[in-house]
């Protein structure tokens, strides 16, 4: 038997990275996945594992999240996961790029709250995880002001919603990451002026002299999907290899 047997879970940014780690962690602990994310191409290397559906979805379109979650009588887990990282200190920040990442980070989870929780209210049962970072309220971090303050903003959403919803049987945790190898990053690192430097900066700041896996993650998603985490809610579940030390 898998730890997540019969679960429907739903979750976002799908394609890569640790959303997709996460989806394929979940699939073979045996739940029910639907896989969604903007890029449809990327997504379609999900296809045709077991217990995994995919569907193309912006969740920071309002019609396309409640569509979604029309398609559904109950979800188990919803897992939010979209984000964007910008690089800048405020005064590198302008209002485009504020409103962009706000939008992503934290409009997004709460589109996804707002139409999920009610799937789970009746049956006095449900289980919200989302994505923040120990680059928030956690750990003051350079050139990363805006998506600090979202992923801020993503904790204090996830303890609103777990004592908004304890008594109704609804729990919520957010997974704060330190720096997470992913195409993203990756992305990331080759998008500065010497990516090798970058790169050399982003390693200097790992206390155990490497990067965490998206697999080492979705290690920790599965466990706060699973009812082995079920006294667990309104929780910042750390996973930064002591970065934040």
């Amino acid at each position: 038997m898998g730890r997540l047997d019969g679960k429907v879970i739903v979750l976002s940014a799908a394609a890569q990275g640790i959303g997709k780690a996460s989806a394929i962690a979940f699939a073979k602990e045996g739940a029910q996945v639907t896989a969604t994310d903007i890029n449809g191409e990327k997504l379609k290397e999900l296809d045709g594992i077991p217990g995994i559906k995919t569907k193309v979805v912006d969740v920071t379109k309002k019609d396309q999240v409640e569509a979604l979650a029309k398609d559904f009588d109950y979800v188990d887990v919803l897992f939010n996961v979209a984000g964007f990282v910008h690089h800048g200190s405020i005064l590198e920040c302008e209002e485009s790029d504020w409103d962009f990442t706000m939008n992503v980070n934290v409009r997004s989870m709460y589109l996804m709250i707002k139409a999920f929780l009610p799937k789970m209210l009746p049956r006095k049962s449900g289980n919200i995880i989302n994505m923040a970072s120990v680059a928030s309220s956690i750990k003051g971090v350079v050139n990363r002001c805006v998506y600090s303050t979202s992923k801020a903003a993503i904790i204090g959403l996830t303890k609103s919603v777990a004592a908004d919803f304890l008594e109704q049987g609804i729990r919520c945790n957010c997974i704060c990451p330190g720096t997470v190898d992913t195409p993203s990053l990756r992305q990331r690192i080759q998008d500065r002026p010497d990516p090798e430097q970058a790169f050399k900066d982003f390693m200097a700041r790992q206390k155990t002299g490497r990067l965490c896996t998206a697999e080492e993650v979705a290690h920790l998603c599965v466990y706060l999907a699973s009812d082995e985490s079920a006294y667990v809610t309104g929780t910042e579940a750390i996973i930064d290899g002591g970065w934040r030390l």
